[in-house]
Parts: structure tokens; sequence; C-alpha cells
């Protein structure tokens, strides 16, 4: 494909895509396989796929290797494969909170408690939805919840658990800020949030690939995860291939505010241009506004560690534990979506550098 982009003399796009085909080659790969759309609020600038979906059968941690599956049963990424999102599903969950937002069924200085009164601990220190979205409700980074005996009590849990900080006053990243929203969309909409994602976000923009708990259908198209296992993991599962990664969110049924979302990067795509467009058919144009705009709701702004270039001018957007990134850049009117494996065929320290690589990419092809 890159003497596709050099025809056209465009040779930043081909370097785009130099970059993100290096990610699943080499002795030590980033990833296994990779997804790349990046285009403008018009249309693609490149979309295109590299490696593979499934290659492993397991890790060996004696050798501390992959056992790679016979040859002719590795999987590649296509443009229809399906990847776990991990926490661009906080995204989701924001979108879906600003849209209850402009219905009027809660308020952004709203208190948790105030529509969710089994959040007991949220009403003890008065945390409110800002601060959920904005991460300074003081909060955990995470708990151990798929150590629980059920959904119902690893949601009781949550609910009791205090601020570490008082809210307001430092930001903490975590995923149970995103619990306790899900619990607030919950109560107010009457709806599960696999259903307010779908009528909120998916459906109007028409993103059939994107869906909690995908069907079994779906599994030959989804890309392969991780072999769970402890001392790395904190469940033993074993390969995961079309299950939710997140330990938390497969104890809670696979539907979690802050994971549990599968999509394509076609998919994840079409967001994208709406967001550049405005906000429309999903939220209104302040709303989109409010959330893109630092210090953001549910959305990082201007974070070079994942953006590269592309960060300094307002671009807002998130990563996913499994290898996912998205980035909005409404000032040069691009985005980026890159969707990875880098967790297969087990989890491994942070590595964001060939995230930033890519944007960086994009940035210089526009400049």
């Amino acid at each position: 494909m890159a003497a596709r982009y050099e025809s056209t003399h465009d040779r930043g796009l081909t370097r785009l895509l130099e970059t993100v085909r290096a990610l699943p080659e080499g002795e030590r790969p980033w990833c296994s396989g990779v997804a790349l759309a990046a285009g403008t609020g018009s249309g693609p600038l490149a979309e295109e796929v590299f490696g593979w979906a499934v290659r492993y059968a397991a890790y060996d941690e004696t050798a501390g290797r992959g056992v790679e599956l016979p040859r002719e049963r590795w999987v590649p990424v296509r443009h229809d494969t399906v990847f776990d999102l991990a926490s661009l599903t906080k995204l989701f969950t924001t979108i879906v909170a600003l849209r209850a937002v402009e219905r009027g069924l809660i308020a952004l200085d709203g208190q948790v408690a105030g529509y969710a009164p089994e959040c007991t601990a949220a009403a003890e220190h008065g945390i409110t939805v800002r601060q959920l979205l904005t991460h300074t409700s003081g909060l955990l980074p995470e708990l151990p919840l798929y150590e629980e005996n059920g959904r119902e009590r690893a949601l009781a849990r949550v609910a009791a658990e205090p601020p570490v900080t008082p809210p307001g006053t430092a930001r903490r990243y975590s995923d149970l800020n995103f619990l306790l929203l899900q619990r607030v969309l919950e109560r107010t909409a009457g709806r599960p949030l696999d259903r307010l994602v779908k009528e909120t976000v998916t459906g109007p923009l028409g993103m059939a690939a994107t869906r909690f708990r995908p069907p079994a259908s779906w599994r030959p198209r989804t890309a392969a995860t991780e072999d769970q296992r402890r001392p790395w993991g904190k469940l033993d599962r074993g390969m995961l291939r079309g299950v939710v990664h997140d330990e938390n969110a497969w104890a809670l049924g696979g539907v979690a505010g802050h994971a549990g979302l599968f999509s394509t990067a076609g998919d994840l795509a079409v967001l994208c241009r709406a967001l550049l467009a405005g906000g429309g058919p999903v939220l209104s144009a302040a709303s989109t506004e409010l959330m893109l705009t630092a210090p953001g709701l549910g959305f990082e702004v201007d974070q070079p560690w994942f953006m590269g270039e592309l960060a300094g001018r307002g671009a807002a957007g998130h990563t996913g534990f499994t290898g996912t990134s998205l980035v909005v850049d409404r000032a040069r009117g691009v985005y980026l979506v890159l969707l990875a494996t880098t967790v297969h065929p087990r989890r491994r320290p942070g590595d964001s550098a060939p995230r930033a690589a890519a944007a960086t990419a994009l940035a210089r092809a526009l400049s």
C-alpha cells in the first residue's frame, strides 16, 4: 500500500504507514497485529491493517515467550477485525453522560448520590458527576471486584468505597469513576449501559461493529488478547478471544462503564468524524466543545506521551490497556485510530512510544 501513497507524492502518509507496519515485526514486536484508521472530517486518509489477530496458543512463562499456533492457524488482521477496546469504552460512557445532561436527566455538578442513593460513600463525600468525568473524585484507580461473589456484591463494594483524597482536590485516574457513572446513567435512564450506548452512540452513527458482549458469530473475526493467568494476570482464564480482557468488567458481566466494548478501526473512525464535525447526531456542538476542551470530560487533552506531535493544540483522545488508542485533533481537522494487540500472548509493561510515533508521523504529514 505504501506505493499507492508514494504515487500521489504524499510521503508523509507513507511514513505513517511504515511506522505502523513495523509495530508487529521484529524480534520483540510491540503487538501481534494492528489496524490503523487516519483521516479528516470529510473521509479517510489511510486505513490499513498489519500483522496477526491470532498468532499464539499460550504463553510459556519458563521460556519467556509465546507458544505459536501452527502457521496455518494464524489469523491475519483484516479491515473487519474486531478488537477489545478496553478503556476506550470510557469515551462512549462519557458521550452517554453528556447526552443525559442535554436531556436534563442529570447535571454535571449534580451529586452522584442524588441520582443513585445506594452510592453511600459518594453521598458522604459529596462526589459530583463532573468529578467522575475529570477523575477528581479522589477514588482509588481500581478494586479487585473479580474477588467478590457476584455482580451485586461487586457493585456494592464500589458504592461503599470512600475517596482517599478530598473530591475536587487532585486528579487520580480511576476506573471506579466510570463504574459510579454507569450506576448514575442506568438509574436515571432506567436502562442498562449497553442499551444506552446503542441508543445514544452506535445506533445513530450506524456503528454496527461496536458493542458489548460480542456474539459467538463474531469470534472468527475477533482479535485474541491474552493467555490470562497468574502471576501476570489477576485471574486464570486462559487465552481470551471474543470475551472482555479486563477482569473487573468480566466479573460485572461484560458491560461496564470503564471497559467492555469491542469495535473495529473503521467504526471508530465514524465516531471521530462525527466529533470533528461538531458531535451530531450524538451530541450538540456545545457539549462536544465542553467534552473535548481542556481539562476534558472523559477525554484526555494534549498528552504527548501517546499523542506525539498532535498534542499541543487541543487534541483529545484516550488509550486502552489492550493496545488501543484514539486521537481527535480539531485544530488540524484529523483523527488517528490505532487498534493493536499488545497483550497477545500476555501483558507487558506499558509503552506508548509507538502510539506517539504514529501520531507524530500524521502531524508531520499535515505540516
